[in-house]
């Protein structure tokens, strides 16, 4: 019987589920952007969201729909302070951290701003990678 419990134990265990987060900040704890991928069970399919700070004022979590789970990639935009244009394939959102707002544009916008980074899978897990800003007088690499 020992032998049982141990084994479902370890089935059940496995049976777990994982989850990633990365996150970009503007600065400061408080004003943020994060995406938060989980999974229910392994090898289930991957829910993706993301989650804006605006601390105190406001704090809100929006379900990303249509992003790749094998592929998966979001390039950040930064146009002007306290906001950003996300990027995931087709799909362009806008995210305004000091009203925690978000919205999703039905045509690309002619500038986003400059890309300050990407959230994206490394290794298998999900990382934010800041881009590296070229320094005054030295070209980018």
């Amino acid at each position: 019987m020992k032998r049982f419990a141990l084994l479902l134990s370890v089935m059940l265990l496995g049976a777990c589920g994982d989850t990633q987060t990365a996150f970009v900040s503007e600065g400061n704890s408080d004003q943020s952007i994060s995406v938060i991928r989980e999974q229910a069970h392994a090898g289930g399919s991957w829910q993706s969201t993301l989650i804006v700070a605006g601390l105190p004022q406001c704090q809100r979590r929006f379900t990303l729909q249509d992003v790749a789970a094998d592929r998966f990639r979001i390039d950040v935009y930064r146009p002007g302070p306290g906001l950003f244009i996300l990027n995931a394939g087709k799909r362009w959102d806008v995210v305004e951290l000091k009203s925690c707002s978000y919205q999703t544009y039905k045509t690309p916008p002619p500038e986003p701003g400059a890309l300050v980074g990407s959230f994206e899978m490394v290794d298998g897990k999900l990382r934010y990678s800041a881009k590296n800003a070229a320094r005054p007088g030295k070209p980018s690499q």
